[in-house]
């Protein structure tokens, strides 16, 4: 039994200590039809149809931008099937039966360096539209939305921060694949004429700034470079780092390329770096798995489509399968929570936390201000919630206090002495102020 999210406890020894694994790619993958900013979609294959890795299946429909459905292992589409989506709604997912030759498709022909000498903004952003490449430090962006500004960029940022606890993926990443990260990097300053690129990371991980300069010693005119910022959170969050790593405050209702700046998480650069010189979309990533429900907690490299009990398999199983727990997609203070185990690996998850069920008794706000001293948008959470308590609610009210600002970094209810989930109500202020 899956339950969901009572109140957050943070434990220690979880994260970049974690054994990693190479996860073989399943029997079968499940790629969804539709996601939380596409609604409406329509397929190019039928059942029975022999696909390859980075097959186009078909395409999602949202109000502003369109997303291609690509498979993730060469083999035979089978059909729909329903599952748990992240957003926990059972959606339909289209089922691939795994024929075990990763066999790319005849059209993902490619480039040579010379070739990726000459791709320009435009060009690339087109690639990135093709290949749906989105950001994958959580917001899942569409990264072709970024690269087509009009702006001058003058700075690029790569977050390689990740300062929700217990997140190790980007750590990984940068481990492993900082020669990809650096590459991206040198693509995105050609193409944006600019000389200020730098990778941003979290001075509690030293080890990484000499794997990454080794890499670099073999790119000499790179003109990128490695920069620590403070460990604080939610550093992670774009604003945040802008600031500590520029001094730039990017002000509420601006964009960080208003101020001359883009930034992109790492595995975002290497998606973009894959995409350019390979054209292929993203077909497996790093995953946490982790938690107290967990036997043997590590971090593995699974393929697009991966159902997360493989995932759990693969950590040990649970240490006691029918006590009540709780699944987070995600980092414990901004992750998702959903119902069961019957999800699937999608381009955006990173993490998956599976804790028991702790219940908590929330007790009657003391005023003590802890919710409004931690909130790093400067936000009244405590009168946010109180707002919402009084029926009919008041919209003018609700919008005065400017909900629409929170990040939803978990913050006010982390910090709640009386243990309310002040994020919840805040989130419901959300929805009302948009109306």
């Amino acid at each position: 039994m899956i339950a969901k999210t009572k109140h957050l406890q943070i434990k220690k020894g979880r994260g970049i200590h974690l054994p990693f694994r190479e996860l073989p790619a399943p029997k079968y993958v499940y790629i969804p039809v539709d996601n939380t900013r596409s609604k409406l979609s329509e397929l190019s294959v039928e059942e029975g149809q022999h696909v390859y890795i980075g097959t186009r299946l078909g395409q999602r429909h949202a109000s502003f931008f369109d997303q291609p459905i690509f498979s993730s292992v060469s083999g035979t589409y089978v059909g729909k099937e329903k599952r748990l989506y992240r957003n926990n709604k059972v959606i339909e997912f289209l089922k691939i039966e795994n024929d075990f030759k990763d066999e790319k498709d005849p059209a993902c022909k490619g480039r040579s360096e010379e070739q990726m000498d000459q791709l320009n903004k435009e060009e690339l952003a087109v690639l990135m539209k093709y290949f749906a490449g989105v950001g994958l430090g959580g917001s899942s962006f569409p990264n072709y939305i970024k690269l087509q500004t009009k702006a001058e960029i003058k700075m690029i940022l790569v977050n390689g921060v990740e300062c929700e606890p217990y997140m190790a993926t980007d750590y990984l990443a940068i481990k492993e694949q900082s020669a990809e990260i650096i590459k991206g990097m040198k693509l995105l300053k050609r193409v944006f004429g600019c000389h200020d690129v730098r990778l941003c990371v979290k001075p509690i991980h030293p080890e990484l700034k000499p794997i990454f300069e080794e890499e670099l010693a073999k790119e000499p005119d790179s003109e990128v470079r490695f920069q620590f910022v403070k460990d604080y959170y939610p550093q992670g969050w774009e604003v945040a780092m802008i600031k500590e790593a520029t001094g730039i405050e990017v002000l509420p209702g601006k964009l960080p390329m208003d101020y001359g700046v883009l930034d992109f998480n790492v595995s975002s650069v290497i998606q973009i770096y894959h995409a350019a010189k390979e054209s292929l979309p993203i077909v497996d990533r790093y995953v946490c798995v982790q938690g107290d429900a967990i036997k043997d907690p590590c971090i593995v490299k699974a393929r697009v489509g991966t159902p997360f009990t493989e995932l759990i398999e693969a950590a040990g199983g649970y240490v006691e399968s029918d006590k009540p727990k709780m699944l987070i997609l995600g980092g414990p203070m901004m992750g998702a929570t959903v119902s069961d185990d019957t999800g699937v690996t999608t381009r955006t998850v990173t993490s998956l936390i599976v804790d028991y069920v702790q219940e908590y008794e929330e007790a009657p706000c003391i005023r003590c201000g802890s919710c409004v001293l931690s909130c790093p948008v400067h936000l009244r959470p405590v009168d946010i919630m109180n707002a919402m308590k009084v029926m009919p609610v008041d919209k003018d009210r609700v919008k005065a206090l400017t909900p629409l600002a929170c990040m939803e970094c978990g913050l006010c209810t982390y910090s709640c002495t009386s243990k309310i989930k002040i994020l919840d109500y805040i989130r419901r202020a959300k929805i009302v102020a948009k109306l």
